[in-house]
């Protein structure tokens, strides 16, 4: 039997994650002009601005495009994003190619099959409580949030305190 997530969260340098159903609830509404509006939970934005400021890399890899996500992504400080990515697993070896990554050392959340094949290469395939029951079946950690109500704050404040960085920032009162 592999590792758990408990034994991996230590040497976790990078968090990847997939934009609907993980950094949203995976609902869109639709204006009269056809703008698809998504929601985005702020407390998910508090964590990945942490864990960017704790040293941890971030990329962002979803096949939906909309500019808006793009926009809010940047305002965090996430530099690596790729949206109307058809093929993640191309983006994937690119992003890694280009950083140097050990997969192993790498955290990919997704909810859905497109994320599949990423998430079997990575060290930490995690995924949202609702996520399909594919991804479920191959996540070595599986929040107990769902997509866009959190559970990227869980996995990143859960990295982040196993390796000693979450708490650091905070004055005692806040313990």
């Amino acid at each position: 039997m592999g590792k758990s997530y408990k034994e991996i969260m230590p040497q976790i340098t990078t968090f990847m994650f997939d934009v609907d159903g993980v950094l949203t609830n995976g609902m869109i509404t639709i204006t009269t002009t056809g703008e698809l509006i998504r929601t985005m939970n702020i407390k998910d934005g508090y964590a990945l601005k942490t864990a960017i400021d704790q040293g941890f890399k971030i990329c962002i890899i979803s096949g939906g495009s909309n500019e808006g996500v793009r926009s809010r992504l940047q305002n965090l400080g996430i530099t690596d994003i790729y949206l109307g990515t058809h093929n993640k697993m191309e983006q994937f070896e690119e992003y890694i190619t280009i950083h140097k990554l050990n997969p192993e050392e790498i955290l990919f959340m997704g909810d859905d099959i497109p994320d599949y094949k990423v998430m079997k290469k990575v060290g930490l395939p995690s995924c949202p409580k609702d996520a399909v029951p594919e991804i479920q079946d191959i996540s070595l950690y599986i929040s107990q949030k769902k997509g866009g109500n959190g559970c990227v704050r869980d996995v990143i404040e859960q990295v982040l305190k196993v390796q000693g960085k979450w708490n650091g920032q905070f004055d005692a009162k806040y313990d």
